[in-house]
C-alpha cells in the first residue's frame, strides 16, 4: 500500500474547527521531515543556525533590554511602580524576543529556504517540476526583497499597538495578547509566501489565503509560534514553519482555493 500524502485535507469550506488542522500541519511537517532524509539534512542545518542565533537574542536581551526600558521610563521607587516596570520588561522582552526570532534567522537562512521548500514538494504527490538554477537564483532574490517587505509590516503592526504600553495596569497585558495575535498571522503569511512566491504568486494572493482561511492560518501561526517556546524544539522551528507552509500551499492548491501558479503557463 502506497505511503499516505502529507499534504493535508482540508474541508471545501472555512469552518472554525480548521484552526486545530492549522496546528496539526506542523505534527505533518515533523513526520516528513523525519522520513526524508534530504529534509532531515537541511532541517539539521537550519537548527544549528537557528539555535545559534536565538541564545544570541537571548543574551542581548538579557543586557540591553533593562537600560532600553529606562531610558523611556525611569525604575520607580515604589513596590508597585517596579512591579510594574518589571512586568513591562518581562513582557516587553518576551514580545522582542519572538519578533527578533522570526527577523534574524529568516535572513540568515534565505538560501536554504527555498530548497527546503522545494524539497518538499518533491515528497508530495503530484509535486510541480524542480526549478532551474537561473529560476532558483531569480526566486531566492525575490524572496528576501518579499521577506523584508514582510518583515517591514511585521514591525509597522508592533509599532503601531506598542502605545499600548503607556497605559498603566493592563496595557503591557493587551499589547502582549494583540502582538501575538498580530505576530502568528504574520507568521502563517510569510512561511505560507515561501512556496508562493517560489510560483511566483503576488502577495496579494497570500493575503487572500489568510483572510478567506483566517482559522486555518491562525492555527498553524499558533503553532509555530508556540514551538518557539519548547527548548530545543525550538530550533527546529523554522524549517518545521517552511515544510508546514510548503504543505499548506499543497493543501490550498487540493481544494481549489489557490488557482493554478503563474509560473505554470510559463513552463
Amino acid at each position: 500500500m502506497p505511503p499516505a500524502s502529507p499534504v493535508p485535507a482540508l474541508s471545501p469550506r472555512p469552518r472554525l474547527s480548521d484552526f486545530l488542522q492549522g496546528v496539526g500541519v506542523l505534527g505533518k511537517a515533523f513526520g516528513l521531515i523525519v522520513r526524508s532524509r534530504r529534509l532531515l539534512l537541511l532541517s539539521s542545518l537550519c537548527a544549528v543556525l537557528t539555535a545559534i542565533t536565538l541564545v544570541g537574542l537571548a543574551v542581548l536581551l538579557y543586557r540591553y533590554a533593562p537600560g532600553l526600558l529606562e531610558s523611556v521610563w525611569a525604575r520607580p521607587e515604589s513596590w508597585y511602580g517596579q512591579a510594574g516596570w518589571t512586568l513591562a520588561l518581562v513582557l516587553g522582552s518576551l514580545v522582542a524576543w519572538v519578533v527578533g526570532a522570526n527577523v534574524v534567522p529568516p535572513l540568515l537562512l534565505t538560501p536554504l529556504q527555498d530548497p527546503l521548500s522545494e524539497a518538499t514538494e518533491a515528497e508530495c504527490a503530484g509535486a510541480d517540476a524542480v526549478l532551474s538554477p537561473a529560476s532558483f537564483l531569480r526566486g531566492m532574490t525575490t524572496g528576501l526583497l518579499h521577506t523584508l517587505a514582510r518583515m517591514a509590516l511585521l514591525l509597522l503592526g508592533l509599532a503601531v499597538l506598542l502605545p499600548l504600553n503607556l497605559i498603566p495596569g493592563l496595557g503591557s497585558v493587551a499589547f502582549t495578547v494583540l502582538a501575538s495575535v498580530w505576530t502568528m498571522l504574520w507568521m502563517a503569511a510569510e512561511h505560507l509566501a515561501t512556496p508562493m512566491t517560489r510560483h511566483l504568486y503576488p502577495f496579494a494572493q497570500v493575503r487572500r489565503m489568510v483572510r478567506e482561511r483566517r482559522a486555518l492560518c491562525l492555527g498553524f501561526g499558533a503553532g509555530v509560534y508556540l514551538l518557539l517556546w519548547v527548548p530545543i524544539l525550538n530550533t527546529f522551528f523554522l524549517p518545521l514553519a517552511i515544510v508546514g507552509g510548503t504543505l499548506l500551499y499543497r493543501a490550498l492548491r487540493e481544494t481549489g482555493d489557490l488557482p493554478p501558479p503563474p509560473d505554470a503557463a510559463a513552463k
